[in-house]
């Protein structure tokens, strides 16, 4: 492969690379509110659906039967969740993550970082790619 090659491979993993990164950033800025009917309860969370924020807009809450309120926030909270996963679903990540299963990525149960590692060599199979073998370069 020649050097001209392997520059445009390069500038092209780091240009993947950095849209991928950001595609990460704009999913961990994901903020999503539900609010009840009557505004009983509000529930914020983010793109995991972990939840950031419970709060009860109005008084309504306290003439409610326990198991009543429980049922409202868990229904918010269900709701709010579904919305943050389909602004997750709505960010494109260009393909680059073939074979991986996108709710383990969405919910940080995989690194995207070891997926698109800074030093391409550090990539599986990317040193056979380039025609590298045991580090060297083969002709």
């Amino acid at each position: 492969m020649e050097d001209q090659q392997l520059e445009e491979l390069f500038e092209h993993y780091r240009t993947k690379r950095a849209a991928a990164t950001e595609a990460f950033q704009r999913i961990n800025s994901i903020s999503v509110t539900e609010v009840s009917r009557r505004e009983t309860v509000k529930v914020t969370v983010g793109a995991r659906g972990d939840i950031s924020a419970l709060e009860f807009p109005t008084t309504a809450y306290r003439r409610m039967a326990s198991a009543e309120l429980a049922e409202i926030i868990l229904d918010t909270l269900a709701k709010a969740r579904t919305k943050a996963l389909a602004e997750v679903a709505s960010i494109r990540l260009g393909g680059m993550f073939e074979g991986v299963n996108a709710s383990d990525l969405f919910q940080g149960k995989i690194d995207p970082a070891s997926l698109l590692p800074e030093d391409p060599f550090e990539a599986a199979g990317f040193g056979e790619t380039i025609g590298l073998v045991d580090g060297e370069r083969s002709e």
